[in-house]
């Protein structure tokens, strides 16, 4: 299946509403100058471009919601783009965000993963399409130890089984929605969306995603983020 062999749209939920403490700066994160606009835009860039997205819907803190507006207007996108405020937790401001939407799929993405190619959000679209549900992820580089609550090592999982998830994370709009109002009902609070879409029965399909596809937290992440940029003036190819 291709995109251009469906015409069902989707909706893309950014979610930019955190603060973040491990960056070290008093301005959050996803504020944050990469080289000419906020780390924030260059993410909205990139659902912009792709035909099958028809609405976007950027959550973000109550206080921050009008200079969010500005700068939308100020680095003009194709789309008109919701901004809304967010809630105390990620998993409050992406039901906020669904309850702006109708679209029959939905994808959530980090605002401060500026990386994701197009070919990657077109992948975990198609797949979530086919599938019912679908996540980029990218296998563990590094083995990995359970450890309890004195510090030892109770297993070693098998390192082939294990990816580390990324976004966006693509879902039918009405699970997705059902996944949020059964975790409220429950007080449940989950990692990421699709461990709330897990729980109510619905199989995830992993999308192998990038290594460069990263969440830009702290400062060793903004010179890497540096680092990619520079890499694509160059024409470089990223992995």
């Amino acid at each position: 299946m291709t995109v251009e062999s469906n015409n069902q749209e989707a909706a893309v939920i950014v979610v930019a509403a955190g603060r973040g403490t491990r960056m070290g700066t008093k301005e959050s994160k996803q504020y944050l100058m990469l080289e000419d606009k906020p780390i924030f835009v260059h993410t909205l860039e990139a659902f912009d471009r792709l035909p099958f997205i028809k609405e976007i819907v950027l959550v973000t803190g109550e206080q921050d919601v009008p200079r969010c507006q500005d700068w939308v207007k100020a680095y003009p996108l194709e789309h008109t783009v919701k901004v809304i405020p967010g809630g105390a937790e990620r998993q409050h401001s992406v039901y906020k965000g669904l309850l702006e939407t109708d679209c029959e799929w939905v994808l959530v993405h980090d605002g401060v993963r500026p990386f994701v190619s197009e070919a990657q959000i077109t992948a975990c679209y198609e797949a979530a399409v086919r599938e019912g549900a679908s996540i980029l992820a990218v296998p563990v580089k590094d083995t990995v130890k359970q450890v309890n609550d004195q510090a030892y090592v109770t297993s070693t999982p098998d390192r082939r089984s294990l990816w580390a998830i990324q976004t966006p994370q693509a879902f039918r709009h009405s699970d997705l929605r059902r996944a949020h109002e059964k975790a409220m009902e429950e007080g449940f609070l989950g990692t990421d969306d699709s461990m709330l879409v897990e729980r109510i029965g619905v199989p995830v399909k992993v999308v192998e995603g990038s290594y460069s596809n990263i969440k830009i937290t702290t400062p060793e992440d903004l010179d890497y983020a540096d680092f990619i940029r520079q890499k694509k003036r160059n024409g470089e190819r990223l992995t």
